[in-house]
């Protein structure tokens, strides 16, 4: 990629980087994103239902894709809660763009759609692009994410990103007030929540398998000490390296709050606030991204999968769609202090590097599919 490319490239960042919007929120970034588009020549499609849109190249209906986040995280900054693009988020809108205009050169026969995908923070953007059916036509979908250089080394590249499930759960507990000389009138919600934690610990799953439920915040109570608190509001972070084991985990926990209701008489109630699948990742697809990386970046640029504790909305497409061919390119630019901090930083150098990638994968991806030769 010439200098004039990533010159532009840096721009792109730029603009896109003090653009921050949460999940369901991202107008003014559909918007710069639409007209960026529209100025190249191509035909940008927008939901009428929600942000983000998709866009193909080519010619023919589109066998091929890449998707990419477009949402802001919502965190404390300097004292001020705002939207903050601290998951890299803006890079891969930067990644994508610069794959569309490497392909507006390269591309020569087959079609590519490119998705921009709101709300991936919240855990359901995936599901809501997979029910508008714009992903039935792709054989194959490629992601991107930068990645903490505890996972991967700045200059190098992962041809997968193996991502465990996730799960957040809020929570209601609703017992009885009552006077704290007569507890015995009440049902102590404190004193539900407790057992809770109590049962939460004897969830069990294989000695094999990797996950864990644990509850991590408790609301309970008012200013005076002396009343038995009968309401309490909690959530409860669940993890499993597999989907299966995601699956024994939310089993477990109805039978936990089953258990503890029965004991107590109080009423639990739950609601799943956001949801992430474990990475379901194809090897041919894999491959391909792998042979990428190689050409583009060279052989000592080429990591090995990275298998990370996070959680990405990404893998419900495979999900959606069994069919489906997936894997995500993981990207080595020393982000630090870490995803999520909200004064993230990383390597901007990477992202042309990273969309030449992207772009070479395509393209092969196509010649594979397609049994011809660029």
């Amino acid at each position: 990629m010439n200098r004039i490319m990533e010159e532009r490239l840096f721009t792109i960042f730029h603009d896109l980087h003090n653009c921050p919007e949460r999940g369901w929120e991202e107008t003014q970034t559909t918007a710069y994103l639409v007209d960026f588009l529209q100025n190249e020549g191509l035909k940008p499609q927008t939901f009428s239902s929600m942000t983000g849109l998709y866009v193909d190249i080519g010619k023919g209906e589109p066998t091929v894709g890449f998707r990419t986040d477009i949402d802001a995280l919502w965190q404390e900054v300097d004292g001020t809660f705002q939207a903050n693009h601290s998951c890299g988020h803006d890079g891969h809108m930067t990644v994508a763009l610069g794959m569309l205009l490497r392909l507006k050169e390269e591309l020569t026969s087959g079609a590519v759609r490119v998705i921009f995908q709101p709300a991936e923070e919240t855990g359901q953007g995936a599901k809501a692009i997979a029910d508008t059916g714009i992903i039935d036509s792709l054989t194959y979908l490629y992601g991107a994410h930068v990645r903490p250089i505890a996972e991967l080394s700045d200059g190098t590249y992962a041809p997968a990103i193996q991502h465990g499930a996730a799960k957040m759960i809020q929570g209601e507990i609703q017992g009885t007030e009552a006077h704290g000389a007569r507890p015995e009138e009440g049902i102590n919600a404190i004193e539900v929540a407790s057992a809770l934690v109590e049962a939460l610990k004897r969830i069990w799953i294989a000695s094999s398998a990797s996950g864990s439920v644990k509850l991590t915040q408790l609301e309970a109570g008012g200013t005076s000490g002396n009343i038995v608190p009968g309401n309490a509001s909690f959530r409860i972070d669940m993890r499993a390296r597999e989907n299966e084991t995601m699956e024994k985990l939310t089993d477990g926990l109805k039978k936990a709050i089953d258990s503890v209701t029965a004991l107590y008489g109080a009423t639990i109630t739950t609601t799943i606030t956001a949801q992430m699948a474990a990475a379901q990742t194809d090897m041919h697809a894999e491959s391909i991204l792998q042979q990428a990386i190689k050409e583009v970046a060279g052989e000592k640029a080429k990591a090995e999968a990275i298998v990370t504790p996070g959680g990405e909305d990404f893998h419900f497409y495979p999900s959606m769609k069994p069919d489906l061919r997936t894997t995500m390119l993981g990207i080595g630019c020393g982000v630090s202090p870490g995803l999520h901090h909200p004064e993230m930083t990383f390597n901007f150098k990477r992202l042309p590097v990273a969309a030449e990638i992207i772009t070479r994968t395509l393209l092969l991806t196509l010649q594979q599919t397609q049994g011809t030769e660029k």
